[in-house]
């Protein structure tokens, strides 16, 4: 089920599912308070956490801003050499 509740008493945003983000947003407007979306993502999402933009000194510890040069190109060959090492990938190189 996808289903988000605002409760403007305690000033909170309760999501079930998965929901439109912008749809949460409107309704959370709606109600006269200011929102955005989290600018943040957890380091290890992001290939290059260290890209410019990304790294920001007031981000909790452990999260870079989500900006789209962190991310990489699945398709360039510094991620296809980063899947070669991934204990996710079954076929991955070891290095002992």
């Amino acid at each position: 089920m996808e289903s988000f509740v605002v409760n403007q008493k305690l000033q909170r945003v309760s999501v079930t599912g998965n929901v439109d983000a912008q749809e949460v947003l409107d309704e959370v407007r709606g109600t006269g308070k200011t929102a955005d979306m989290w600018p943040f993502v957890p380091y290890n999402l992001v290939a290059y956490p260290y890209a410019q933009g990304a790294y920001d000194m007031k981000a909790p510890t452990g999260f870079v801003r989500n900006v789209p040069q962190a991310v990489g190109d699945p398709k360039s060959p510094e991620m296809k050499m980063m899947v070669l090492f991934n204990d996710d990938n079954p076929n991955a190189c070891s290095i002992m």
